[in-house]
């Protein structure tokens, strides 16, 4: 059972379990899980699904008491994490009660396109959840992630658990919201395509030229409308809060099995980094925007500064 918290006064703990091999993840999640609930309190599991396999087997029948989730499936896009997964499990548990999740979003295959996006998640997740009664352990494999991954996680984790411990000790290394600012870095070059400029009058124009260079490069026609719904608030985003006009590019990547990426830039400066990332309330009336960017894209990433903002979304081809 792991006891520790963020800090001596939050009740939220986002410690990170170091492994090694399958015995280290087992005896590291396992005691987790069950000693949620033996307390009668709600636990999830999105990780992997070799290592989902891994707990699901170990626990038995006990498992049909836990929600289980496939992170490469759920996760895809690590902007969706907080959401669509912690989020939306958290909030649907009774106020005061205790929740457990073991959350695994950075795992070996990660692409370096995908990289910065993780490792930005797991350090929002501490801004995402102070204060709340919720435990999140995310696991680390050792032996197959590169060092650098395992120092971002002593960044972005207050607490760490050693393979084979069963108490966490605290991070020197933690610095959150360093590691957003580290991450918030230029996005690699677009290729020479054409750009499409637009600007209150010519909103509709914008999502009709990316959805015409959607359906050119061969994108599904489910995912042609997502990338038209995408299109559609990035740019009425740029209008209303990006200096009234941007640009909008759309391109293929990867060949047969990759991606087509949309790219929005503006004049814009997004501040507040959990944008996005935060679960629309019933009563809410707008603000859901990039919120629907995260949650109907394969990868979502973003730089951003005062001078401006440049989003890019990839979708599946």
């Amino acid at each position: 059972m792991i006891a520790a918290d963020a800090a001596p006064r939050d009740p939220f703990a986002h410690p990170a379990l170091f492994y090694g091999d399958e015995h280290d993840y087992v005896s590291g999640t396992v005691p987790f899980v069950r000693a949620a609930l033996e307390a009668g309190e709600p636990v999830a599991v999105a990780v992997p699904a070799e290592n989902l396999r891994l707990i699901r087997d170990e626990l038995g029948a006990e498992a049909d008491a836990v929600r289980l989730l496939d992170m490469r499936e759920a996760g895809r896009n690590p902007g969706r994490i907080i959401p669509g997964v912690l989020r939306a499990f958290a909030d649907a548990q009774p106020p005061g009660v205790h929740v457990h999740i073991i959350g695994e979003p950075i795992w070996a295959g990660r692409s370096p396109t995908e990289y910065p996006a993780c490792v930005q998640h797991e350090a929002l997740i501490n801004a995402a959840f102070r204060g709340r009664t919720v435990t999140i352990l995310c696991p680390y494999d050792t032996r197959r992630l590169p060092a650098q991954v395992i120092a971002d996680a002593e960044a972005t984790h207050p607490t760490l658990l050693p393979a084979g411990s069963t108490q966490t000790r605290n991070s020197g290394a933690y610095a959150p919201e360093a590691v957003v600012a580290r991450y918030n870095t230029p996005l690699p070059p677009a290729p020479d395509v054409l750009a499409f400029r637009y600007d209150a009058d010519t909103l509709p124009e914008a999502r009709h030229f990316a959805t015409a260079e959607g359906v050119r490069l061969g994108l599904a026609p489910a995912r042609v409308e997502d990338l038209a719904l995408v299109t559609a608030e990035l740019a009425t985003n740029s209008v209303v809060h990006g200096g009234g006009s941007g640009s909008v590019r759309v391109w293929a990547e990867g060949g047969r099995g990759g991606h087509v990426v949309v790219e929005v830039r503006d004049k814009g400066h997004l501040t507040d980094p959990l944008a996005g990332r935060r679960p629309a309330s019933r009563a809410q009336r707008g603000g859901r925007g990039l919120l629907l960017v995260n949650l109907v894209s394969d990868l979502v990433r973003l730089h951003t500064e005062p001078g401006g903002t440049t989003i890019r979304c990839w979708f599946a081809l």
